[in-house]
């Protein structure tokens, strides 16, 4: 049977069945018991020309796309942040867009040396001694990291903040279930309790939980509510324990607050799609991992080092290759085969172009547009403070319509609004979490109150 949807002649497909000696492509699938053939053809549409398919294309990408949607002030792990344009204009250099894995370096010095001034950027962000580059996206990061900190120790527990981003939990379990790795929840304050500021790590549960099997701690900071969190104390008891400290951290936030490396932490990990890599409706996305010198030959993934040639000249290779693709399996710290390169690059040339002043800048809007939408929410009445912590970029609040509902309303006006937290947190019922970015202008910042309070005032309920 020959189809209409592969690009080549009958004559074509004839003499490539000469060439390996068989009559027909019924000859060729022989091998397949005729009960496992399909008899029929395919149920899909017939053919169209280009101009047809452009068309068609260009109908079904309408029911996605509408112009009016350029108002984002949903985060929750994936943010709206502005994009220099030269950074598309250099990622899509046919050079870098279209190079595979270095596995010959002396023919791949242009990506080894990005990938080497990528690591060195992390390292530099996250106040950690090396990098590794790249994985596919925080929540594998943060999985990896527990695995390092399991064999590392040689202890089986971990305990996790639950205001770590809830996707990342769900990869740990998922992927630890039937490794003999325990995984035990560490709650928030939900409300004040003396000086302990509500949506923060419970640090006296964190107390009592933490024992001599303690492989690791894990926090978030900003939390997934947004909220600083205080690495340096949670560091102190993971080292009093022997255990150790895994920072889950956003890069853009590290362009004003202090490191979590300088906090005490060994292993910093987290979602650096806000470094120049669009939403991209979820994905790809790019996962970065440091560590503290003691833990770099543990560190899974690839590793691009500085080296000169025997003639003295600098190079780059692939070091400390800990991958089951090039030592043996048993002996590979991770089964890791590939990498987010084209999205480190990205970051790699969007950190380059922002400098420490840009990287600085966008933070301090980020906090500065996030706290004035927050004031201007619980000013309008309509809104109803839950912490009372500080935060980055994102905020939680309880308006007085159902967030389910109020996001409904809010789309078919044109703006994507925030994320319904009684979704994973059935505590926080009723609470939206609101993300906003230096994209954000004060003009849309004001419509998006203003709607905000219509829709609550109209009454409208589930």
């Amino acid at each position: 049977m020959k189809s209409s949807y592969i690009p080549m002649t009958g004559e074509q497909q004839d003499a490539m069945l000469a060439a390996v000696g068989v009559n027909s492509v019924e000859e060729l699938f022989s091998a397949i018991p005729e009960e496992l053939r399909l008899k029929e053809d395919l149920d899909i549409p017939a053919p169209l020309s280009e101009y047809e398919l452009k068309k068609h294309m260009m109908a079904l990408s309408q029911q996605n796309f509408d112009s009016s949607w350029n108002l984002c002030f949903l985060g929750a792990g994936i943010y709206d942040h502005f994009i220099p344009s030269a950074v598309k204009h250099i990622t899509s250099r046919q050079e870098f867009y279209t190079a595979y894995t270095p596995y010959q370096p002396e023919i791949s010095q242009g990506v080894l040396q990005s990938i080497f001034e990528y690591q060195t950027m992390i390292s530099e962000l996250s106040g950690m001694d090396a990098a590794n580059a790249s994985l596919y996206d925080g929540a594998t990061a943060l999985y990896e990291a527990v695995l390092l900190a399991v064999r590392h120790t040689d202890r089986k527990e971990v305990l996790i903040a639950r205001s770590v981003n809830p996707e990342y939990r769900k990869v740990l379990y998922s992927g630890l279930k039937y490794s003999g790795i325990i995984i035990k929840e560490i709650e928030f304050y939900t409300s004040t309790v003396e000086d302990k500021k509500s949506g923060t790590l419970d640090f006296d549960r964190l107390q009592s939980e933490i024992n001599e099997n303690t492989a690791a701690v894990v926090i978030q900071s900003p939390n997934f509510f947004g909220i600083i969190e205080d690495i340096k104390s949670a560091s102190q008891k993971a080292r009093e324990a022997g255990a150790l400290m895994i920072a889950v951290c956003d890069p853009i936030s590290l362009g004003v607050l202090e490191s979590p490396g300088a906090l005490g932490a060994d292993i910093a990990v987290g979602e650096a799609q806000p470094l120049g890599n669009p939403m991209n409706f979820g994905g790809p996305l790019l996962g970065y991992f440091a560590v503290k010198s003691p833990y770099i030959r543990r560190m899974p993934g690839r590793i691009a080092g500085q080296t000169t040639d025997s003639e003295g000249r600098r190079g780059f290779v692939l070091t400390l290759q800990a991958r089951e693709q090039h030592i043996r399996r048993e002996k590979a710290t991770s089964n890791i085969c590939t990498n987010q390169a084209l999205c480190a690059l990205t970051a790699t040339v969007y950190l380059s172009l922002m400098g420490r002043k840009g990287l600085k800048e966008v933070a301090r809007q980020c906090i500065d547009k996030s706290y004035y939408t927050y004031r201007a929410l619980l000013e309008s009445g309509q809104a109803d403070k839950v912490f009372n912590a500080p935060f980055f970029r994102e905020f939680v609040v309880k308006p007085k319509t159902d967030p389910e509902l109020l996001n409904d309303v809010l789309l078919a006006e044109g703006i994507i609004g925030g994320y319904d937290l009684s979704k994973e947190y059935p505590e926080l019922e009723g609470c939206w979490l609101v993300a906003v970015t230096e994209k954000r202008t004060k003009d849309e910042i004001d419509m998006f109150v203003r709607k905000v309070s219509s829709i609550c005032q109209g009454g409208l309920q589930k």
